[in-house]
């Protein structure tokens, strides 16, 4: 009975968010609240349990990232990058959507990839709006690639964060296991965007000098206080590097980073915490409180124990499939319940004795790569669909399906070839 109902309210609680009928973090906060309900009630989830299934540690890095993010963005830093790269590009279209495409990604290697395209986004449309040009091509451009890069760190993807709290995977990890399959994916993401968008990429800007008037000095309105943040930043990616030998985790340095902008920048507190993204952490812990239901209701343990043959005599052909599977679970829904799904299911396999090393790397394969298929596939992409309606070329979900389902099956594809080719690699 108990597997039966969990099941039932997870699949409540998705239907809501994917029909919009509710608030995706309203939602979320109804299903874990019916999922304690339903433990309580039939005997197989409590309060204490519930608190055990909450990851902190991934829940702490989010936060510290935020509140640098919090600083950081009312300084005009993000708007002023987005500038400089439109003065590169010359006024072509192409050279536009590399410069800024990639500048995005680059971005979401360290910032959550929903905050970067909300304060460059704006710009890339007035940039695209000055030279006449269609936004459609470059505004996709950065939330698929975005979506692709950002599982290079442990930091740039929620989903990132949550397999390296499960998996004990640090920075470094996702720099040299992560991030090699990553940029092989962006270049053929690029390669794809220029083929896909081939047509609208060959209309050139009536006025090309117009991107030169853009004035980028203008648009950093501190300087003093993005050259701080900027410090603190790269010296918490330093420390990320070095956390395993200094025997700190990721959580720890992304807060004392926090910690230390704080007290050197000193902002108004207030408006730092306003600025927070507080829905997001929310949604984070029931989402959490959810699939704790689900692990205390035995459903993942059929399901390990179905796979653990396999696991442990064909580990590779388990990854490939772990991937489309997440891939296309990622594109219906989005990554991160499904990484949260998978967390659990990983952790059963491991106890049925399969080395599961390699197979977190499947899962942030899928997990960043699928989500491009669809509109409704990533938090980027819902906001870079949302900005286009602003627009006289908004983006509907057949033509993102269009452009972005291939994206998704061409970087699965090679992602699923290279874990195939790095399967000792990706095993240590």
């Amino acid at each position: 009975m108990a597997p039966y109902v969990a099941v039932l309210v997870v699949l409540v609680t998705l239907g809501l968010i994917l029909t919009d009928k509710l608030d995706h973090t309203v939602a979320a906060a109804g299903g874990a609240a019916a999922m304690l309900l339903a433990g309580l009630v039939l005997g197989f989830y409590s309060e204490d349990q519930a608190l055990e299934a909450m990851h902190f540690d991934a829940l702490g890095l989010l936060l510290g990232m935020m509140i640098l993010v919090a600083i950081l963005a009312p300084t005009g830093f993000f708007q002023y990058i987005a500038i400089k790269t439109g003065r590169l590009s010359g006024g072509s279209p192409w050279r536009l959507l590399l410069l800024l495409g990639t500048g995005t990604a680059l971005i979401s290697l360290v910032f959550n990839n929903m905050t970067t395209v909300v304060l460059v986004g704006p710009i890339t449309i007035l940039i695209a709006e000055l030279l006449a040009i269609n936004p459609v091509p470059i505004l996709m451009a950065q939330a698929l690639l975005s979506d692709t890069a950002d599982v290079g760190t442990s930091v740039g993807d929620p989903a990132s964060v949550l397999v390296a709290s499960a998996s004990g995977y640090t920075f470094t990890d996702f720099l040299t296991h992560s991030m090699p399959v990553v940029a092989i994916a962006a270049l053929v993401t690029l390669l794809m965007l220029r083929l896909l968008f081939s047509k609208e990429l060959s209309e050139g800007p009536d006025n090309p000098s117009l991107v030169m008037t853009l004035d980028a000095d203008e648009a950093l309105l501190d300087r003093v206080t993005a050259r701080k943040v900027l410090v603190v930043l790269g010296a918490t990616i330093v420390f990320f590097v070095l956390q395993r030998p200094l025997h700190l985790t990721t959580e720890l340095v992304a807060l004392l980073a926090a910690a230390v902008a704080l007290v050197w920048v000193r902002p108004n507190v207030r408006d730092v915490l306003l600025r927070i993204d507080w829905p997001v952490l929310i949604f984070f812990v029931c989402l959490f409180a959810m699939v704790g239901g689900l692990e205390a209701a035995g459903v993942f343990e059929p399901l390990a124990a179905a796979l653990a043959p396999l696991g442990h005599t064909n580990p590779r052909l388990l990854g490939v499939i772990i991937i489309w599977v997440v891939a296309g679970l990622s594109a219906l829904v989005d990554n991160v319940p499904v990484t949260v799904a998978m967390i659990s299911l990983l952790g059963g396999l491991a106890v049925a004795g399969v080395n599961v090393s390699a197979l977190w790397w499947a899962v942030v394969f899928g997990a960043g790569f699928g989500g491009n298929a669809t509109k409704i596939g990533s938090g980027a992409n819902i906001l870079i669909v949302s900005l286009a309606e602003k627009t006289s070329t908004p983006i509907s979900a057949r033509l993102w399906t269009r452009r972005g389902l291939p994206v998704a099956i061409a970087t699965c594809a090679v992602g699923s070839i290279l874990f195939v080719l790095l399967f000792p690699w990706l095993q240590r």
